[in-house]
């Protein structure tokens, strides 16, 4: 089921961010697989939601299906994300700017001043959200990518 066009202009009404459970994780990781060159394990996943005391997991929920998500590290007064993704079907409709902005009021309400996150140097479809939202780019991590050796963007905003 993907969003039609009369429901993508009010999809913000229709979406709840929420935090992310294990009952989530079959459909994130369905979006994760569809999202990724190399996606992240169930127990990645998993070790986040349980084990990491710094970290923090939405999700988007359109009409009781998860549709986005996207995850941050939190130390002391800064954000690192970690992920954020889309599934396919429900792309091009803001819902990734809406998952940002979740994580950000997330961050924010948490005590956060600022926020990093890295970017695929070729995905000008996220840097142009990220810079949309205030982010700047302060850096380069050569090869960051271990599956394509693809550089990275370090972007940063701050403050938050």
């Amino acid at each position: 089921m993907a969003i039609s066009d009369d429901v993508s202009e009010n999809a913000s009404s229709e979406v709840l961010v929420r935090d992310m459970y294990l009952a989530d994780l079959e459909a994130v990781m369905g979006i994760e697989a569809h999202s990724f060159p190399t996606p992240w394990s169930r127990n990645a996943f998993q070790t986040e939601l349980l084990e990491n005391t710094f970290a923090t997991y939405l999700v988007l929920d359109f009409h009781g299906r998860v549709v986005a998500y996207g995850g941050m590290w939190i130390i002391l007064d800064e954000a690192h994300i970690t992920n954020v993704a889309v599934h396919p079907d429900y792309r091009g409709h803001h819902l990734g700017q809406q998952m940002m902005e979740g994580l950000m009021d997330r961050a924010r309400a948490l005590g956060v001043r600022r926020m990093t996150l890295e970017v695929r140097r070729g995905n000008a479809v996220a840097q142009n959200l990220y810079h949309k939202l205030g982010f700047v780019q302060l850096g380069v991590r050569r090869g960051y990518y271990t599956d394509t050796h693809e550089d990275a963007f370090i972007m940063w905003r701050d403050p938050l």
